[in-house]
């Protein structure tokens, strides 16, 4: 095997630049050669009283935000004791329609309930939920009255959503009415929106 012309002179270049490395390699790292030295900052005195009264500030604070945060608790608490009770939303539509069999029974004189329809749950805000229960009852006007009067007062969080009239009664003044009430319930009780996580 001969060596070519070519390849002789790409050793010789091969070599020089070795050469040449080797010489800068070694004038870099000898000691009297200057380098950069990082150094890391020397905090002052200052510096370090400054942090410490901003430490001291926070902790003071912190009573006062836990404080502020117990209360907010305790009336998100108070709220939520209107909640619909159920383990599904079935079971928070039953206890609905048992408040408006409630009410509709103190009522003088007592309504009946004719029908009654489960509307589908569904979402109300990020952090509940809604069930609705329509139900169809004859009465008067004054009556109905009454009886919106009275669902308005209840502990739990309910709302009448829709009130459509039918064709009075002239003899007895009565008409039928279909009666839309909503109940609010905790998140995990309404279906679930693609993407979003439960609660």
């Amino acid at each position: 095997m001969t060596v070519q012309q070519r390849d002789k002179r790409a050793l010789m270049i091969l070599g020089a630049v070795l050469v040449l490395a080797a010489i800068y390699w070694i004038a870099g790292s000898s000691p009297t050669a200057s380098s950069a030295k990082v150094v890391a900052p020397v905090e002052t005195v200052d510096h370090i009283e400054k942090g410490l009264a901003n430490l001291r500030a926070r902790a003071a604070a912190l009573p006062v935000k836990e404080a502020l945060l117990k209360q907010a608790g305790a009336e998100l608490a108070e709220r939520e004791k209107g909640l619909i009770p159920g383990d599904t939303a079935d079971q928070a539509q039953a206890q609905l329609l048992q408040v408006l069999k409630r009410v509709a029974k103190v009522q003088t004189p007592p309504l009946e309930i004719r029908q009654v329809e489960l509307g589908q749950p569904r979402s109300y805000g990020n952090a509940y939920g809604q069930v609705t229960v329509s139900v169809t009852i004859d009465c008067r006007i004054d009556e109905l009255v009454n009886l919106l009067a009275t669902l308005s007062a209840q502990p739990e969080t309910i709302a009448t959503d829709e009130v459509r009239f039918g064709m009075a009664n002239a003899k007895q003044k009565t008409m039928p009415v279909r009666l839309t009430v909503s109940g609010i319930v905790a998140q995990r009780l309404a279906p679930q929106k693609k993407g979003t996580p439960q609660l």
